[in-house]
C-alpha cells in the first residue's frame, strides 16, 4: 500500500538486590546531575524545532510512514499539517531508512538521517537535534502516524513550555477525550493528571480502573495524543537515563520521564484523534476524510 517508489537461596536473592541497588543508584545519580544541569539556565525557551521521527521497520505495521492515504504518503500529510504551526522555527523528518528519506525529500522536507539503534522516537529526536546546525530551546516530537494533527495542538504544547506556564516541567504533551469504544484498546494510550495539569501516569489499560471493571460513562477518561515537546537540555539527558520498570512493562517511553521524577505538563484539547497504529486504521481515516471532504 505504500507509494513514493515512490516498534532459590537467600544468597542469590541478596545478590539480586545488590545489583538492583547499584542500577538504581546509577539512575539516581544521573537524575540528580540532570536536574542540576537543567537548573543552570532560566532563560525563556524561544527557538523551536519540530522533528517527525519515522522508521520503516515497525513490528505492527511495516512501512507505515509511506502508506497511501487518499493519494499521499502518510508522512507527507503529517509534514504538511505540521508546517502550519506558528511556533515552529524549523521542521525536519528524522529517519533511518533511505526509502522514507527519498520520499520526504521528494515533497520538499528536510531530512536528517539517524541510526537504526534508536530505541524510540525520543532518542531519534535527540540524535537529529545533535546533527542540526542551529541550536534550539524546545524540540517537538511530532508523531508521523497522526496525519490529521492540528497545528494548534503543536502550538499549545510548545507554549506550555515556552511561556513558563509550567517552569518546572521539562516535557509537555496533549490529551483529548477518550471514546468509550477505545477504552480497552491497548493501542490507545490513556493518561491521568493532577489538579495542576501535570501527568501522573500513562497506560495502555483503562485508567482509572473502577471496581466494576466497566467503563463509567460519567468519567472524563483521557486519551494521549502522542505528540510531545521537550526542553532541549532535557532531551540530551534522556538517553542517559536507564530504562525503567513501568516504561518496559507498558512500552511507553514517557513513563521513563515520570519514573525519574521529572514534571510533564499536559494540555487538554478538543481533537478527533485518528492515529494510524495498524493497517486497519487506514481505511477508517480515509472514510473520515471523505465524509468531511478533507483532501
Amino acid at each position: 500500500m505504500s507509494i513514493c517508489s515512490s516498534s532459590e537461596s537467600s544468597s542469590s536473592s541478596t545478590k539480586s538486590w545488590i545489583v538492583h541497588g547499584i542500577v538504581a543508584g546509577a539512575a539516581i545519580a544521573v537524575a540528580i546531575g540532570a536536574r542540576a544541569y537543567l537548573g543552570q539556565s532560566k532563560k525563556l525557551r524561544s527557538r523551536v524545532v519540530g522533528i517527525i521521527p519515522a522508521r520503516f521497520a515497525s513490528s505492527r505495521f511495516q512501512g507505515k510512514p509511506l502508506v497511501n492515504i487518499l493519494g499521499k504518503p502518510m508522512i507527507q500529510r503529517t509534514w504538511e499539517r505540521s508546517k502550519l504551526a506558528n511556533t515552529l522555527d524549523h521542521l525536519v523528518v528524522a529517519t533511518d531508512d533511505e526509502k522514507i528519506a527519498e520520499c520526504c525529500r521528494g515533497f520538499g522536507a528536510d531530512v536528517i538521517m539517524t541510526s537504526e539503534s534508536c530505541q524510540n522516537g525520543t532518542e531519534r529526536c535527540n540524535e537529529a537535534l545533535e546533527k542540526l546546525d542551529k541550536k534550539y530551546d524546545i524540540v517537538v516530537n511530532i508523531q508521523g502516524d497522526e496525519p490529521l494533527i492540528e497545528p494548534e495542538i503543536i502550538d499549545g504544547i510548545v507554549k506550555a513550555l515556552q511561556l513558563q506556564a509550567a517552569p518546572d516541567a521539562v516535557f509537555s504533551t496533549a490529551v483529548t477525550s477518550l471514546k468509550p469504544e477505545d477504552a480497552f484498546d491497548p493501542n490507545r494510550v490513556k493518561c491521568v493528571v493532577d489538579n495542576r495539569g501535570y501527568a501522573i501516569y500513562f497506560s495502555r489499560g483503562l485508567i482509572p480502573y473502577n471496581k466494576s471493571g466497566r467503563v463509567n460513562p460519567q468519567f472524563p477518561y483521557m486519551l494521549h495524543l502522542g505528540i510531545q515537546s521537550y526542553d532541549s537540555k532535557f532531551l540530551k539527558i534522556y538517553p542517559q537515563l536507564q530504562p525503567t520498570p513501568l516504561q518496559l512493562e507498558e512500552d511507553l517511553e514517557q513513563l521513563k520521564v515520570l519514573e525519574n521524577g521529572y514534571k510533564m505538563k499536559v494540555i487538554k484539547v478538543d481533537h478527533e484523534a485518528h492515529g494510524v497504529d495498524t493497517a486497519e486504521d487506514v481505511e477508517k481515516i480515509e472514510s473520515f476524510m471523505r465524509e468531511r471532504n478533507l483532501s
